[in-house]
């Protein structure tokens, strides 16, 4: 049976608006991936220049060993090596912030950084146009236990979906950053929203 012009017209537009979500989809995956990416090369470089790019060293291996369970290419991995053992490198240093968002929900950021100046002001600005604020060292940590991982909640809350909305753009800004490594928060169910937007 044959179209209608609009039929066809229809048709063809579906077509266009799958394709523009699998390009936009693509985009994001492509966009997270240089972002994992950079921020594994990141870890090995600052483990390298820990112990002169023995390979060998237990802290080096482990930051190797995450970066392939993410499929970080060996070019990546070599490359960070490297560039640790390259005394010109800019020096990296580990630094952490703890706050306090949506619903009260705890948070402690991690990032590596060679201006520890400039990433504390994005940090700050960006809890800051969010409507939260930094605190005080100490202040949030307590809700968390630290493992070989990261952080892992103790205290676990669960938001309203208002607050929860809030906190999945406070968490999709932060992990934009370009220092920022980690995000941990004690709000339950976030990491299956954000994989679900993905």
């Amino acid at each position: 049976m044959a179209r209608s012009g609009q039929e066809c017209y229809n048709h063809l537009m579906s077509g266009h608006n799958k394709f523009s979500k699998i390009k936009h989809k693509k985009a994001n995956t492509d966009a997270k991936k240089s972002k994992l990416f950079s921020r594994y090369s990141k870890l090995i470089t600052i483990e390298s220049k820990k112990c002169n790019g023995d390979v060998n060293s237990a802290s080096l291996a482990k930051a190797i060993e995450l970066a392939k369970k993410e499929n970080v290419t060996k070019d990546v991995i070599d490359k960070a090596v490297t560039k640790g053992t390259d005394s010109t490198a800019a020096d990296l240093e580990a630094v952490m912030y703890e706050a306090y968002g949506p619903g009260g929900s705890a948070l402690v950021v991690t990032a590596l950084t060679d201006n520890k100046n400039r990433a504390a002001a994005e940090v700050r600005h960006i809890f800051s146009k969010a409507g939260f604020e930094l605190a005080s060292p100490g202040s949030a940590l307590w809700a968390f236990s630290k493992t070989d991982n990261g952080y892992v909640a103790q205290t676990p809350l669960e938001l309203s979906d208002n607050d929860m909305q809030k906190m999945v753009n406070l968490y999709d800004a932060l992990e934009e950053n370009e220092d920022v490594q980690n995000v941990y928060t004690n709000v339950v169910g976030l990491d299956e929203i954000s994989e679900d937007e993905e």
